[in-house]
């Protein structure tokens, strides 16, 4: 069995890997080639926690088995531990034994950065120059890697609620980015200043109120909302879904279900259910349209889903295998 730490998946797997996976990933899922069960939420109250289980399985170009475990244990913080540790278990689809093992927290920020980059490739704009990127947590850095892999983007914006933050944010992305790119990182005191001009927007936050006003957003702009995935959440403004003449998810029924800011856009009347353009599967199989015209404004929105998950992995697993990355051990 194969072991895979993040710094494993870092030497092996590039976020462009990423994104080519994750379009793999939808076209299965559009195509009716994934399996995918309900996520099952085991609570375990003496301890605060919840342990939840993500099985997926694919049939086709990639076949693909494994399930993600994710648990939520709040008094983790006073242990020094993480509060949402999560490991990914991979499965050999053809032998059914376990495979592999990996970190599944920096999986799923790999995954979630991935399938924005691969909406944001296939919707945006080709001369996008100008992004920006609201909220500055956990999946922020491969959200703001996603865009700057599809796209020449000479400035990204970065806004928080805290200043403080986002200036510390754009500092580590210039670190981390700013030479490989030849990228500004600008920190932003106002959700205003991040998009108006911008080319590309993306939102991960877990606001319960938008995030951006809509009427700041200019013709042609591409939208990414990515982080409101309960129906208490809502990010993207109603208006937007109004204004947008392509919208696109990455799961249907997953994201009129989940999603509070499509379910408000629904409620609303914003928009009707006649108005969802469709899957990103479908777009990748070339089955609807995405960007109509050069002014239009395009929309993305993602909740997640395993096959996200067992699709990259597998090919994650492959392309460590055939690097020598990682540590091989017996059961």
């Amino acid at each position: 069995m194969l072991v895979l730490t993040k710094e494993d998946i870092k030497a092996c797997f590039s976020m462009s890997d990423a994104i080519e996976a994750s379009k793999a990933s939808v076209k299965a899922y559009s195509a009716g080639q994934a399996k995918v069960p309900l996520r099952v939420n085991l609570p375990v109250n003496q301890f605060n926690g919840q342990s939840l289980y993500m099985p997926a399985a694919v049939e086709g170009d990639i076949n693909a088995v494994g399930v993600k475990v994710v648990s939520v244990y709040p008094d983790n913080i006073d242990r020094g531990l993480p509060s949402v540790p999560a490991s990914m278990v991979v499965v050999d689809a053809e032998t059914g034994v376990v495979s592999a093992i990996m970190d599944g927290t920096f999986l799923t920020q790999l995954r979630t950065g991935a399938v924005q980059g691969a909406a944001t490739d296939l919707l945006a704009r080709k001369d996008a120059k100008i992004a920006a990127i609201i909220g500055t947590g956990g999946q922020a850095i491969q959200q703001s890697l996603a865009m700057l892999t599809v796209r020449s983007i000479e400035e990204l914006r970065v806004y928080d609620i805290n200043l403080e933050r986002a200036q510390a944010f754009a500092k580590e992305l210039d670190d981390e980015f700013g030479k490989l790119f030849n990228t500004k990182f600008i920190a932003v005191s106002s959700p205003k200043e991040a998009v108006s001009g911008a080319d590309i927007i993306t939102s991960v936050t877990t606001s319960k109120r938008p995030t951006f006003d809509a009427q700041d957003i200019k013709p042609g702009t591409h939208v990414n909302g990515v982080g409101a995935y309960t129906s208490e959440m809502i990010e993207l403004p109603a208006e937007i879904f109004a204004k947008a003449e392509t919208i696109v998810f990455d799961t249907v029924d997953g994201v009129v279900n989940e999603a509070g800011d499509v379910m408000n856009a629904l409620n609303t009347k914003a928009i009707q259910e006649t108005d969802i353009t469709g899957e990103l599967g479908q777009l990748v199989l070339g089955s609807i349209t995405g960007r109509q015209s050069k002014q239009g404004i395009t929309l993305f929105k993602t909740v997640g889903s395993a096959v996200l998950d067992v699709v990259t992995a597998q090919l994650i697993v492959k392309k460590a295998l055939e690097k020598g990355i990682g540590t091989i051990i017996d059961l």
